[in-house]
Formats: C-alpha cells, structure tokens, sequence
C-alpha cells in the first residue's frame, strides 16, 4: 500500500482521526486566532508567533471531561473516545497560556481568593493550593466564564453549583467585548459552532 493510500486508510479510521483530532487542531487554533501572536489569558503577556514559552489552556480541564467520560487518562480517552477528542478539538474553550501558569492552575476550579497574593509582580493571578482555586484577572473572568458555560452546554459537562454560580457572575459583569465577539466569530468559521454565551443577547 502507498504512503498516500494508508494515511488515507488511517484518517478514515474514526479511532485515528479521533487521537489526532487535538494535535491537528493545534496550528488551526494559532494561525486562525493569534497569527501575529497575542496576548496571554492570565497575566495579559504579549507573544510572538511560535513563542515556545506559551502554549494552549483548556479553560474547562479536560481531566474533568475524562472523569465525566469514564474513559481512562488523557492518553487513553483519545483513543478510545470520539466524544472526547471533539471536546478536547474545541477552540472555544482554548486560550493562550504560559506554560508555567498553565501547568501550575492544572484543574483547579476558579473562585475568589482573600487577600492579594499574586503570583508574580504584575500578574493578577492568585492561587490557593489548599482549596484548589484560581482567581484570574477581572478582564478575563466574563470570557473564562463564557468558555466553561458554553461547554457544559455544548457537551453535557458538569458544573458543580457553586462554581456555575460565580460564572454566571462574572459573565454578567464582564460582558462580551467586541474583541471577544470577533474571536467567536472566527472560531464558528473554523469549526462551525458558536458560542452562543457570546452571541446571544437573550443569555443573562
């Protein structure tokens, strides 16, 4: 069989499509949204195309959706889940991120903490290992919300009610920007689907 014959082969094999599903969507989700680079979710960072220092945070964990699916480790549920891979392919929920910060909030809910402790010098992000809680900056707290809200929704994920409470807080008193709206927009081309937190003016 040829080179071209198998990838063919294996592209049509719904396993396969589904554990490359992500990676393929990787260089879509940079060059559709970030093409001239960005700035970061939780400490607003400027970046460069192919600035190795950022990578791409689920805002809602995919270890939560693995949970949900009963489906193995991140891994395994590529392989064995085409539900998981088209959560985990979903550019709504997939912002930039330094991979430090991404690594350090991990699946750790998000919440207001008490006090100021940021996590470096003009960065206001706070993180209480503790209790498992993030509190992101007030710019982007209506767009996290906004991001989780939508794939609860989209994919049936649950959102525990305290949790669902504060989001739907900070989706009313951090509006949708116009920023925000465009980004939307040029998700729903890509990948058919919008957000319709963003778009809808009857959500509140």
């Amino acid at each position: 069989m040829s080179s071209y014959f198998l990838v063919i082969f294996l592209l049509l094999n719904s396993s396969i499509v589904g554990a490359a599903g992500y990676l393929q969507t990787i260089p879509h989700f940079w060059q559709t949204l970030y093409p001239q680079g960005g700035q970061s979710l939780y400490c607003d960072i400027k970046f460069k195309p192919y600035d190795r220092r950022f990578n791409i945070e689920h805002v809602y964990p995919m270890s939560w959706v693995s949970k949900t699916l009963r489906c193995g480790n991140r891994k395994q549920c590529r392989k064995r889940s085409e539900r998981f891979n088209r959560i985990e392919s979903d550019m709504h929920n997939m912002y930039p991120a330094r991979k430090d910060l991404n690594k350090r909030r991990g699946a750790m809910g998000y919440g207001i903490i008490k006090g100021e402790s940021l996590i470096e010098p003009r960065c206001d992000m706070e993180i209480d290992e503790r209790k498992r809680r993030v509190e992101p900056r007030p710019e982007v707290r209506g767009d996290i919300a906004r991001s989780m809200l939508y794939m609860s929704d989209r994919y049936d994920l649950p959102i525990y009610k305290k949790q669902r409470a504060l989001l739907l807080k900070w989706h009313r008193s951090d509006p949708p920007d116009e920023k925000e709206r465009q980004r939307n927009k040029l998700v729903a081309r890509k990948q058919g689907s919008v957000n319709k937190w963003i778009s809808s003016k009857s959500i509140n």
